[in-house]
């Protein structure tokens, strides 16, 4: 155990307007402790508040349609900063400047098909939340909606629009790509645009494989990778490096090569490799940075450059005469061009919020269609660097269904097992959770969080009727500040062991937990699994602990992740420690005799002044250092604690000024 003064009730709590300075901590010193003692003692903890970071939002959505997949995201309009990036822009001057990503697509919650035309999940996400995002997919036609969360919950209905004629065959959708590594979907019959993918790297160039369904596009910065999106897929990768910028790419499916340009020359790419096959010069360019490529289909090349749209043409030498179309300067600076089926030629113009134009091939005439120049109330708020057009035929859509499930092959996360289909993640798809907890109680410790911290994420497989029949509860010890011998463990509070096929993934080593011969601890009145009972073994060891259930269960019956998730301290099975206002298993006991002062008579692990044993946070939470109390490591949890959880909602990240990173361990 930590040595640490018994007569200290808690934790240093250092007021935010007192912290002149960051000083390098190690221990805790005496003086530090008093002032501990006085603080607390001063503390007001709002009655009630049980120091959650997440809410539980209920998510129901109506559509009619079969094979329309919706994937549900947390939403936040924030950019997340990631990093310092040097990169040549749209005018070829090398610079460097910070980078911020769009964080729309890294909180994914679940995905599913409305079964019965209904679809409805009760999910937990961070409590600053207040939009989720809903992408739909049918069958890659894409469309989205940005709601609010009221009275912890969403309501969705899809009112389906009217159909174009049935003698057409196909429908136009105009991805775009800017510098900021956002992969977008405009309708050109609407100007709605739909996020559709985080990119490896920001771009200024985009171009479509239509026959095999492949995006390709180059990154900005060196050595500028040649990236493949499989838009069936949803996947990214890099197949080879071309070593330079520009602005220009398209996709010539005569040839099947790619055609990139910048300034006054034209290259050939394998899109195999990016290997570089063929050069030619462009003669005839009144300004030579900006635009793009694009061919129309009768085979003829066009491009574009700041100085308008020019067709361009073999001669005799083997070089590329451009012929200028657009006989006035143009009052926007084109970024990026693309034919539509019906030939018609879309632009985009350089602004932090482009506009897009259609143009005249004939004529040079043009006029803006969407954007903030169009005056229709339309704005993407975003830049788009580069354009394509994808065509999706409907003449030849498949529904492919090879495990029979119900679930077309491209909605179904397991197309090849019938018994599952789909997922809803905790925290989110890419995000980890932490649970993190002091081992004293009911005496009090030091709160720095980190004699047991564990990070989770919680996957629930569902079935094709979006009935939960899998639990993938994966978990990684980050911190075990702690001498004692510590174990971790669920309840899943509505659900009995009977209901509970199998578990595997534990690590028991004790000799104390007796299990059930599916895997749950017996003499429980709940489903009680048992992850490991030592945490020193399983230290930075990412572990997979799988729950089968016998039959398929309603996600509203299971519950939310973590569910009950408790503590034994010290190979004393009835010593549970939970978070604020858990219930005990049938195991655990609410109340010891201890020396000295017992801070939790009533057993609802709070102290009488309202502070926790244990924290749940929906974020991957860096713990303090060895007795530093969280308050010092994170300067406005004191403040969110005092206001009952109103204000610095997300004190936990690593925004400036939020953390001391000397007092933390990364």
């Amino acid at each position: 155990m930590k040595n640490f003064k018994q007569s200290i009730l808690f934790f240093g709590i250092i007021l935010i307007t007192t912290i002149s300075c960051v000083k390098d901590v190690t221990e805790i010193s005496e003086t530090e402790e008093n002032t501990s003692e006085l603080e607390i003692n001063n503390l007001n903890i709002p009655s009630g508040f049980d120091f959650s970071t997440q809410q539980e939002v209920k998510i129901t959505i109506n559509d009619a349609k079969n094979y329309v997949k919706y994937s549900v995201y947390a939403y936040s309009d924030e950019k997340y900063f990631q990093g310092m990036e040097t990169y040549q822009n749209e005018e070829g001057v090398t610079v460097t400047d910070s980078i911020f990503k769009s964080d729309v697509l890294n909180k994914l919650l679940f995905t599913g098909v409305a079964y019965n035309g209904k679809l409805s999940h009760t999910i937990s996400l961070p409590a600053y939340y207040n939009q989720v995002y809903i992408l739909r997919n049918d069958n890659l036609k894409y469309s989205s909606s940005i709601q609010t969360i009221s009275n912890k919950q969403v309501n969705f209905s899809y009112a389906a629009r009217a159909s174009k004629s049935s003698a057409t065959i196909v429908d136009d959708y105009l991805y775009c790509v800017n510098g900021s590594a956002e992969l977008f979907q405009v309708n050109p019959l609407s100007g709605e645009y739909t996020y559709i993918s985080d990119m490896p790297m920001g771009s200024y160039t985009c171009a479509i494989d239509q026959a095999n369904k492949l995006l390709y596009s180059i990154g900005k910065s060196s050595p500028y990778p040649l990236m493949k999106y499989d838009i069936e897929a949803n996947t990214w990768e890099t197949v080879g490096n071309v070593k330079q910028g520009g602005p220009r790419l398209e996709y010539n499916y005569r040839d099947g090569l790619l055609y990139f340009s910048n300034n006054s020359i034209i290259y050939t790419y394998d899109p195999s490799n990016g290997n570089t096959l063929g050069t030619w010069d462009i003669i005839g360019l009144h300004k030579q940075n900006g635009g793009d490529l694009a061919f129309a289909e009768d085979g003829t090349l066009f491009l574009c450059s700041f100085s308008g749209l020019y067709k361009l043409k073999l001669d005799s030498n083997n070089d590329y005469i451009a012929t200028r179309i657009s006989a006035d300067n143009l009052p926007f600076s084109p970024t990026s061009m693309t034919f539509d089926s019906n030939q018609e030629l879309w632009l985009s113009n350089s602004s932090n919020s482009s506009d897009l134009i259609i143009m005249d091939t004939q004529t040079g005439g043009w006029e803006y269609k969407y954007g903030v120049s169009a005056n229709n109330n339309t704005s993407f708020g975003r830049t788009i660097n580069d354009l394509t057009t994808f065509r999706i035929y409907t003449e030849t859509e498949e529904n492919i269904d090879s495990d029979g499930d119900g679930i077309i092959d491209i909605d179904d996360e397991y197309p090849d097992d019938a018994e599952k289909a789909f997922e809803i993640f905790t925290p989110s798809k890419y995000g980890w959770g932490t649970i993190a907890f002091e081992d004293l109680w009911p005496s009090t410790g030091d709160y720095d969080f980190n004699d047991l911290a564990l990070n989770y994420k919680v996957i629930a497989v569902l079935n094709s009727q979006n009935m939960a029949v899998q639990l993938d509860f994966i978990y990684n010890v980050k911190a075990n500040g702690a001498s004692y011998t510590n174990a971790f463990g669920i309840e899943i509070e509505n659900l009995k062991s009977s209901q509970i096929q199998s578990v595997t993934g534990l690590n028991l080593t004790q000799g104390y937990i007796n299990l059930n011969t599916n895997g749950t601890e017996t003499g429980q009145d709940n489903a009680v699994v048992i992850f490991f009972d030592n945490s020193h073994t399983v230290l930075d060891k990412e572990t997979t602990v799988s729950i089968k259930f016998t039959e398929p269960i309603s996600t509203s019956t299971l519950g939310t992740a973590p569910f009950n998730p408790f503590m034994i301290i010290n190979k004393i099975r009835e010593k549970e420690v939970h978070l604020p206002n858990g219930h005990t298993t049938t195991l655990g006991e609410k109340s010891f005799e201890i020396d000295g002062i017992n801070r939790d008579k009533d057993g609802d692990y709070l102290t009488d002044n309202g502070l926790p044993w244990a924290i749940n946070i929906v974020h991957d939470f860096k713990v303090p250092k060895e007795k530093v109390s969280i308050t010092n490591a994170y300067n406005y949890f004191s403040i969110w604690a005092t206001s009952g959880g109103t204000n610095y909602e997300d004190w936990y990240k690593d925004n400036p000024g939020y953390r001391n990173d000397d007092k933390i361990d990364n």
